[in-house]
């Protein structure tokens, strides 16, 4: 019996009692009558008037799956191959940070769901807990581990260094945030977590940051978050200084953030592993492209040369069809899961990667197709 098939078996007749509402609009809705409207709208919110994070999600309308009949499509394989290992599907949590504004717990609990499902965990810099702490939590699971390039460029390479020691199998670069976008929302409810000292986890368990600092974090954390206000963030940054982290690393490289074709061009010049086609769930910069629709062309110049992934929008198993017949390997998943944090912790977390991944099985099947592998545009049409 097949992922989808079982999961709805196994709530039919056991009639399992959900954590967490099933669609991803009553998920959204519960989160938020059960969060403060600031740690709230700190995850749902984007930015500016939130153009961007609307159209992420309808431009998938746009695509319409024209289903096959008649083709056998009892066992389905839902695997991928990236980078020498194999996932049993193609999702990923997308690296969150601060996620200890919504459960205590936070980037463990998500990692060690994640781990459960067989969902490989993308942690983020901006994590309250440690990288050491959070790959402990997810035990055997597939981790990767998604760097905000400091100001501080040994700080930058302290912490990838420290994500390989700990068993990290990939780094993910993001571009797109060399600051934080305008956040009409956390503007308006002056809210930004880290000046509480949430989500700097990483920085207060590096030792390149603490020789930074006149006393200890234990002893002084608001000069702690000083520094950190200092050294978050590079708008500095070009391609040449790409090379600064390959020379700090074995493992695969991946740029998150990319959006135009010409970006994902000079990738692979400079030698990167991988692409995240993203514009940071609309949260970055209002009125850019959807990352659907810049998808398509990135895959096209790219050519199959390095492995594109997608993220920003993907809320069914649909969507997951649609990016990968448009030619990502395979996609992350952020706010969703971050929800089911928040309502059940990581038990929320599980059921709703279980949901999703029963959702793309169940849409595979009954598109035609027996693998992800077959995903292709031929089953798409655009309107």
């Amino acid at each position: 019996m097949s992922y989808g098939n079982h999961v709805q078996l196994k709530v039919y007749k056991e009639q399992e009692q959900a954590v967490v509402p099933v669609s991803y609009e009553e998920l959204e809705a519960a989160a938020k009558e059960k969060l403060e409207a600031s740690p709230y709208y700190y995850v749902a919110a984007s930015a500016g008037a939130e153009v961007t994070a609307k159209s992420n999600q309808e431009a998938f309308n746009q695509w319409k799956i024209v289903p096959r009949m008649l083709r056998d499509t009892t066992n389905r394989d839902l695997s991928v191959e990236l980078f020498g290992q194999t996932l049993p599907y193609p999702v990923l949590c997308a690296p969150v940070g601060v996620q200890s504004i919504v459960h205590p717990e936070g980037e463990i609990a998500s990692a060690r769901a994640a781990a459960s499902v067989g969902v490989p965990f993308i942690s983020s810099t901006a994590s309250t807990h440690s990288l050491e702490k959070v790959a402990a939590a997810g035990e055997d699971g597939l981790k990767w581990f998604q760097l905000y390039w400091s100001s501080d460029r040994e700080i930058a390479a302290s912490m990838v260094k420290r994500a390989e020691n700990a068993g990290y199998r990939a780094i993910v670069v993001t571009l797109d945030t060399p600051m934080m976008g305008w956040r009409e929302k956390d503007i308006e409810n002056a809210y930004l977590p880290f000046l509480m000292g949430q989500g700097i986890g990483n920085y207060l368990e590096d030792p390149v940051f603490c020789s930074r600092l006149a006393k200890p974090p234990q002893e002084d954390l608001i000069g702690a978050v000083t520094q950190w206000s200092q050294v978050f963030g590079n708008p500095g940054l070009t391609w040449e200084d790409l090379q600064f982290i390959r020379m700090q690393t074995s493992l695969p490289i991946l740029l998150k953030g990319i959006l135009h074709p010409e970006d994902a061009k000079l990738a692979i010049e400079y030698g990167m592993d991988g692409i995240i086609v993203s514009n940071h769930g609309g949260r970055q910069v209002d009125g850019a492209i959807s990352a659907i629709e810049a998808l398509p062309e990135i895959c096209e110049v790219v050519n199959g040369e390095i492995p594109v992934l997608m993220d920003s929008g993907i809320r069914r198993g649909a969507d997951i069809i649609k990016a990968v017949a448009l030619g990502a390997k395979a996609v992350l998943v952020g706010r969703p899961y971050i929800y089911g944090l928040a309502l059940a912790g990581d038990a929320g977390v599980k059921q709703v990667l279980r949901n999703l991944i029963a959702d793309l099985d169940l849409t595979l099947a009954l598109s035609g197709r027996t693998s992800v592998r077959e995903l292709d545009k031929s089953l798409l049409r655009k309107m």
